[in-house]
C-alpha cells in the first residue's frame, strides 16, 4: 500500500474525474491491495448527495483493477438485496465510492445480513462465470477467470482450483506432489461439489473485513470479487476466518436451506481462498490447503 500520497496527489487524481474540488484527504485503514482515503470535496456529487467520499488507488494498478470492482458492485447491487457501496466514478488508477459511516454489528443487523446474503445468492447469474459484466475481475491482486462452463464442479476445478495450484507450484509455494494431490480431488469433483444447484450470484471474497454495519445497523457489503457460482462458497469462506455469528448462518438458513450434506463441502470450498492465501501471503495456509487436498483426494 501507499498511504504517502498528499492532498495534491488525491486532488489531481479525484478532481477532474468527479468535476469538484477537494478541500480534504485522509488516509484510513483496511486491506492490504490498495490505498484508500477520506476525501472531503467542495460540493456533493452523485445520487448520494454527499461531499465525503470514500477513494481507493493503487500504485501500478492493472488496467482494469478498479472497472472490474465497480462492475462487480453494480451487478451486486441490481439484485436490491443487501446493500452496497455506490459508485461514483471509477479510472484506471482510482475508485470513488460512497461514504459509509460505519458502527457496531448487533444480533438485529447479524440476522438481517444473513437473509439478505440468502436474498443475494437467489437473485441468481446467468451461467457459473460471469456474462454481465467483466470475464476476469481480481480477487487480492490475483487475477480470476470467470469464463463460464458448462457446470459448477467444471468451474471450480477448472477456473479456480486447477490455475492457482499450476501457479503456487511453480512459484514453489507448494511442493510439486500438489499436482497430482489436486489432479485426485478433481477426478472427484462431481461427486464432492454435491447436488447441482443453479447459479448464484456470489460476493466472491466474503471475509468478515469486507463486511460493514452502518451507525445505524444496517448491513453493507464491500470490495466483491462477483460471479455466478455455488452459493456455499461465499459461506465457506465466511467461515474460514471466523467473525460471523450463528445468528448470520441461521437466519440465511430460515430463507434458503443448504442441501444435504453442506458441512462435509466447508473445506472443499475453503480451498480456493486458502490458495489465494497462498500465493499472497505464503506461509502456513500452504499446510493448509495440502491438508485440505489430502482430505479431499
Amino acid at each position: 500500500m501507499n498511504q504517502s500520497l498528499t492532498h495534491s496527489d488525491i486532488a489531481s487524481m479525484v478532481g477532474p474525474l468527479l468535476d469538484n474540488r477537494v478541500l480534504a484527504a485522509t488516509a484510513v485503514t483496511g486491506g492490504d491491495i490498495a490505498s484508500s482515503f477520506r476525501v472531503v470535496l467542495d460540493h456533493p456529487v452523485g445520487s448520494t448527495g454527499a461531499a465525503t467520499v470514500f477513494v481507493k488507488t493503487h500504485a501500478a494498478p492493472p488496467l482494469d483493477f478498479f472497472e472490474a470492482e465497480a462492475q462487480g458492485l453494480r451487478w451486486l447491487a441490481s439484485a436490491g438485496a443487501v446493500r452496497l457501496p455506490a459508485v461514483l466514478a471509477v479510472s484506471n488508477t482510482v475508485l470513488v465510492l460512497e461514504w459509509i459511516d460505519s458502527g457496531p454489528a448487533s444480533p438485529g443487523s447479524d440476522e438481517r445480513l444473513g437473509r439478505e446474503l440468502a436474498a443475494l445468492h437467489l437473485a441468481g447469474a446467468p451461467m457459473f462465470g460471469t456474462a454481465d459484466h467483466k470475464t476476469s475481475n481480481y480477487v487480492g491482486r490475483l487475477p480470476q477467470d470467470n469464463t463460464p462452463t458448462n457446470s459448477w464442479p467444471e468451474f471450480y476445478a477448472t477456473r479456480r482450483l486447477e490455475p492457482l495450484v499450476r501457479q503456487a507450484v511453480d512459484e514453489r509455494r507448494l511442493p510439486k506432489h500438489a499436482i497430482s494431490l489436486l489432479s485426485s480431488v478433481c477426478g472427484r469433483i462431481d461427486e464432492l461439489c454435491g447436488p447441482p444447484e443453479p447459479p448464484a450470484r456470489l460476493h466472491g471474497d466474503l471475509w468478515v473485513g469486507n463486511r460493514m454495519t452502518t451507525a445505524n445497523g444496517d448491513p453493507v457489503l464491500v470490495d466483491p470479487a462477483a460471479y455466478g457460482g455455488h452459493r456455499e462458497v461465499d459461506l465457506a469462506m465466511m467461515r474460514l476466518f471466523g467473525g460471523f455469528s450463528s445468528t448470520v448462518f441461521g437466519a440465511y438458513a430460515e430463507v434458503a436451506p443448504l442441501a444435504d450434506g453442506h458441512e462435509e463441502r466447508v473445506a472443499l470450498y475453503q480451498l480456493y481462498p486458502l490458495l489465494v492465501h497462498v500465493l499472497l501471503f505464503g506461509g502456513r495456509y500452504a499446510d493448509q490447503a495440502l491438508g485440505v487436498m489430502t482430505r479431499y483426494a
